[in-house]
């Protein structure tokens, strides 16, 4: 009998738990589609380990240079503007080249970038990743994809203790983000993989060359816009290319 009643008492701790979780993370999520997040977890995170400062001023998307968000899209997620979150397509194509390749590539989109850099934490845990997931689907379903660019290019590391393109832009090339050249866009997303690592301000020979790559792709891309007609747009060319692409599996 008071076994029965213990597991009933754990089994309504559990229930009301999930249940704060989905509040608390529903409600935060809705309240940061208007309110910029105030700090992150890695954030915290890096003051602790690292004992690194929180540099990290905000700048609204319009006074981000359009190169930037275009660099951002051609090194990170060409699909942005099409996928609902998660890139099947880039997740399929990750999977065949590192079936092949010592070194793996990755395939998360930008929106799973800001999901974790917003609430989670780094780490490659089975649990990390589900909550990704599961924050993912929340900020695809309450933010738009300017609203997501905005907060990914404002919270996403860019350095020891240097967080966002105004800190970034300062720390490295000494003006404001809205200031910065094509080139130095380029750079900054260029050392999105391992910002801890690369420098911006001193590139290396493979930076310099990943970073022209990116700034030649970003030319390719065109202006990006997010009104609903573009989004659209990029959403049909999409499934033109997932179309022609499994058409041409069944072929061979």
């Amino acid at each position: 009998m008071r076994k029965k009643k213990i597991l009933k008492k754990l089994a309504k701790i559990v229930l009301w738990t999930f249940v704060g979780f989905i509040i608390l993370s529903v409600s935060t999520t809705l309240l940061y589609r208007w309110i910029n997040p105030p700090v992150t977890p890695l954030m915290l995170i890096r003051k602790i380990e690292l004992g690194a400062p929180i540099n990290y001023k905000w700048v609204d998307i319009e006074k981000m240079p359009q190169s930037l968000i275009n660099c951002a899209i051609a090194a990170e997620d060409n699909n942005f503007l099409s996928h609902g979150g998660v890139d099947f397509g880039a997740i399929e194509k990750a999977v065949e080249y590192n079936e092949t390749h010592e070194k793996t590539r990755g395939a998360s989109t930008i929106t799973q970038q800001t999901a974790k850099n917003v609430f989670l934490w780094q780490s490659r845990t089975w649990v990390r990743k589900g909550l990704e997931v599961y924050f993912t689907f929340l900020i695809e379903t309450f933010w738009s994809k300017e609203r997501i660019m905005e907060v990914y290019l404002n919270v996403i590391e860019m350095g020891k203790g240097v967080y966002g393109a105004e800190a970034a832009a300062q720390k490295y090339f000494h003006c404001s983000a809205k200031k910065m050249s094509p080139y130095q866009s380029a750079l900054i997303a260029a050392s999105f993989p391992a910002p801890l690592k690369r420098n911006p301000a001193k590139p290396s020979g493979y930076l310099s060359g990943r970073a022209n790559q990116i700034l030649s792709l970003s030319y390719k891309i065109g202006k990006i816009s997010f009104d609903d007609h573009s989004i659209e747009k990029a959403k049909e060319r999409y499934k033109k290319r997932q179309a022609a692409k499994k058409k041409k599996q069944k072929k061979h």
